[in-house]
């Protein structure tokens, strides 16, 4: 029986191929496959030389950032060592330059007094081996300090000697401790100050072992609260100048001289530094007058009115400084060789930025203003040349103002000239960014306007195109809030801080808690 023959089968399609994605991409497609090694970048001469500059921990930082954007495709590969050397800090340190346009001569956010050229080079100068504790002459071992010493006894005749420490705080404390540790220190209520950032005058001098006698009110006391407060227990009477806030209406104070006549030694805090009078500040106490008028011993900051490094003066009778420099105490509180290098140059040099600031005249400022308006207008920012006031600020001076001029920009470039190089710190006012240039040295105005443009020219990505003109006068932001006046808003920028308002009748009105507090 025949079978039934097979049937031819179809020929089997062929099998679609399904292309399979690559799990591991060739070197030639995968930028990260190409970046070279760390330790390659970094032999690198422009790195090398870096790492010889800045330290090897920095500069690899720094490197790693610029790898992961050349990973991410962001830059390329040729260009990361470029890139890298471009990132790179001026210095080691991460603290970074800052042009002060904020109107506050004295900003405790930004250090406080500027630095003299004088008391910089100085300072260069004494970062090697110096003499700091040694007699060249006869090779024996000298009074550490003592030509700064020698210099602050020159600025304040009235002194018979003279300690410097750490700050003005330490100041304090090292007289609290030496002179009342375990007795009292007769003070006025209407003087426990608050100092900043929470730190008050009461806890530290009571930290010391000395217990508080407080007296009077916080707007009035006489002579006879302090005749009746002291006593065997007596360590002395204190002094202090309240350089953060005023109290205004019903009051009444006692002076330095009606204190010396209680019969035991009298401790006058000035805060701000000023060594002798200022005829623009007449209510601002100074240390020759508060020791004339019969003061002990006078203890003040270094970094304030008097322009130069942060330290503590302790200025007086010969007899109890030389107390006060032998406690155990002092030697934890001194300071080093290069605050004493600077101290001596600032006290002996020429004026510093700080007097140069303060004495600036109106008119030279506003000619300033218009100037740099108009090159800015040239360059398509939106500027102009407005009327300001400046403060003192850094616990001098509260209530007093002083005329200046500003360049008004856009409210926008606030946050940009912060983040520039250098970076600039304005305030915001009425929505507008002002650079206030009573703080801003003359010899930095290219470098301000350069920075402007930088961060505000249309061209530099920036706001501010137009081409305001004309003139108009600023009303400063709340000194509470730091609101606009005229908006309400917050502050887009830097709210102007060691602002002082004025009190109404007997009532204590602080400086306003902005970024900024006053402190010693």
């Amino acid at each position: 029986m025949e079978r039934d023959p097979v049937p031819d089968r179809a020929p089997a399609a062929p099998e679609a191929h399904v292309p399979v994605p690559d799990a591991h991409p060739s070197v030639a497609s995968d930028p990260r496959r190409r970046l070279p090694r760390t330790d390659v970048l970094l032999a690198d001469p422009r790195l090398a030389a870096a790492v010889e500059r800045l330290g090897r921990g920095l500069v690899k930082a720094v490197l790693a950032g610029v790898q992961e954007r050349a990973r991410a495709g962001e830059v390329p590969v040729s260009g990361i060592v470029e890139r890298a050397v471009a990132a790179l800090p001026a210095t080691a340190s991460a603290l970074r330059p800052v042009v002060n346009a904020t109107g506050v001569l004295l900003h405790t956010n930004l250090g406080r007094a500027p630095l003299s050229a004088a008391a910089r080079d100085a300072l260069l100068s004494a970062a090697g081996t110096t003499d700091v504790e040694l007699d060249l002459g006869t090779g024996l071992r000298a009074r550490r300090g003592r030509s700064a010493i020698e210099a602050l006894m020159e600025r304040v005749p009235a002194a018979e000697g003279a300690h410097v420490v750490g700050n003005g705080a330490a100041a304090l404390a090292l007289a609290a401790t030496a002179l009342a540790r375990g007795r009292q220190i007769v003070v006025s209520r209407g003087e426990l100050v608050e100092i900043g950032d929470g730190f008050r005058l009461p806890d530290l001098l009571e930290s010391t072992g000395a217990r508080l006698r407080e007296v009077g009110t916080t707007n009035r006391t006489a002579f006879a609260d302090y005749a009746s407060a002291v006593g065997p227990e007596t360590g002395f009477v204190l002094k202090v100048h309240p350089s953060n806030f005023r109290v205004t209406g019903f009051t009444s104070e006692v002076g330095v001289a009606d204190l010396a006549r209680l019969g035991v030694p009298v401790v006058a805090d000035i805060g701000s530094g000023l060594l002798a009078p200022d005829p623009l500040l007449p209510d601002e106490p100074d240390a020759a007058t508060w020791l004339r008028a019969g003061a002990d011993l006078v203890t003040a900051s270094g970094d304030k009115l008097l322009g130069g490094p942060q330290c503590g003066l302790l200025l007086g009778r010969g007899e109890l400084v030389r107390r006060l420099a032998r406690h155990p105490l002092a030697r934890a509180l001194r300071v080093d060789k290069l605050t004493l290098a600077a101290l001596e140059a600032t006290l002996r040099g020429p004026a510093t930025p700080v007097h140069a600031a303060l004495h600036a005249g109106p008119g030279r400022l506003r000619a300033r203003a218009e100037h740099l308006a108009a090159r800015l207008r040239a360059a398509g920012v939106d500027s102009r040349a407005v009327d300001s006031e400046a403060v003192i600020g850094g616990g001098g001076a509260p209530g007093v103002t002083l005329p200046s001029a500003a360049v008004s920009l856009p409210a926008s470039c606030a946050a940009p000239l912060r983040r520039g190089v250098p970076a600039v710190l304005g305030r915001v006012e009425q929505g507008r960014c002002l650079l206030d240039l009573r703080a801003v040295p003359e010899d930095a105005d290219v470098a301000l306007a350069a920075a402007v443009r930088n961060a505000c020219a249309p061209a530099a990505g920036g706001t501010g195109i137009g081409t305001g003109t004309g003139r108009h006068t600023v009303t400063r932001q709340d000194a509470v809030t730091g609101r606009d006046t005229a908006t309400g808003q917050d502050p887009v920028g830097a709210t102007p801080p060691d602002r002082t308002a004025t009190a109404p009748a007997a009532v204590t009105t602080p400086t306003p808690a902005a970024p900024t507090t006053p402190g010693r």
